[in-house]
């Protein structure tokens, strides 16, 4: 008498785990795909802008993505000086652009937007400390208030080396105001500037990276030499300087392998050819 014999089949958890094992093939492959490509492919002529914020141990709740800690900037600063970069300004670039200096082999871009007031008692002696160069974007409304830069810290920033940029009077998205408002944001937060004793305000960032068609000429009419967008990539000579390509570093989650990621990321962007903008 023959004895009946049962296979077992197979359970959810030995489902799952198959799916989980194919699932970390498939992911393997692709990144072993995606790091031949980067291997066997010419690295993309331009350099990264990189966009910060805050550089502060005690952001606010409401502001701890835009905060990156004091430690971790410092550790993204020598990253970039082991990979040989060195910092230039906007202006620097639209000099080279016209032909009057030369950049470095591997130039980039330090920003950072709204003016908060630790860009003064954190930032500055960092850059100093390093040897490097910063770009702070001024929201011209804000200057003053708590929290903020002030106009005494503004021109001794400018007198030790920071170019200063206009974010707009009232940090609102230009696609959503009225032509007459578009102008009055772009001027007055320039024009305001300029009065108080700082020297020619030339570079711009648009509030949440909002443009359209017919920004870049209203802030060349209003004698803006160059622009930042929120959108990754790199950045060269047939670049449209009014749409500026910038890489976002938030709050790090992930240390300094966030940090490269994000660098990888201006990369891949300018490799595929995506958003990028020419004249």
């Amino acid at each position: 008498m023959k004895i009946a014999r049962y296979e077992k089949k197979p359970g959810f958890k030995t489902r799952a785990g198959k799916f989980l094992q194919r699932g970390l093939l498939a992911l393997g492959l692709g990144a072993g795909c995606l790091g031949a490509w980067l291997c066997l492919t010419p690295a993309p002529e331009g350099f990264p802008i990189l966009e910060y914020h805050m550089i502060s141990d005690k952001a606010p709740d409401d502001a701890y993505e835009y905060a990156v800690p004091v430690a971790d900037f410092k550790e993204q600063l020598d990253y970039l000086k082991s990979e040989g970069y060195e910092t230039i300004t906007l202006q620097d670039y639209m000099r080279a652009r016209k032909g009057a200096i030369k950049l470095p082999k591997k130039p980039i871009v330090l920003t950072f937007d709204d003016g908060y007031d630790d860009n003064y008692t954190n930032l500055l002696p960092i850059l100093e400390e390093k040897g490097m160069k910063g770009t702070v974007y001024m929201v011209t409304n804000d200057i003053g208030r708590p929290g903020y830069l002030t106009w005494d810290q503004l021109r001794e920033m400018q007198n030790r080396g920071i170019e200063l940029g206009s974010h707009t009077a009232n940090h609102q998205p230009l696609t959503e105001l009225s032509d007459q408002m578009r102008q009055d944001e772009l001027k007055l937060s320039k024009l305001l500037m300029e009065w108080n004793g700082l020297k020619t305000i030339f570079t711009f960032s648009y509030p949440n990276g909002a443009y359209d068609d017919k920004l870049p000429g209203l802030l060349k009419d209003n004698e803006y030499l160059t622009a930042v967008t929120g959108e990754a990539g790199l950045n060269d000579m047939q670049t449209n300087p009014y749409l500026l390509h910038r890489i976002n570093i938030p709050h790090p989650r992930l240390g300094l392998w966030e940090f490269k990621a994000r660098l990888l990321k201006g990369e891949l962007m300018a490799r595929l050819g995506w958003n990028r903008h020419r004249e």
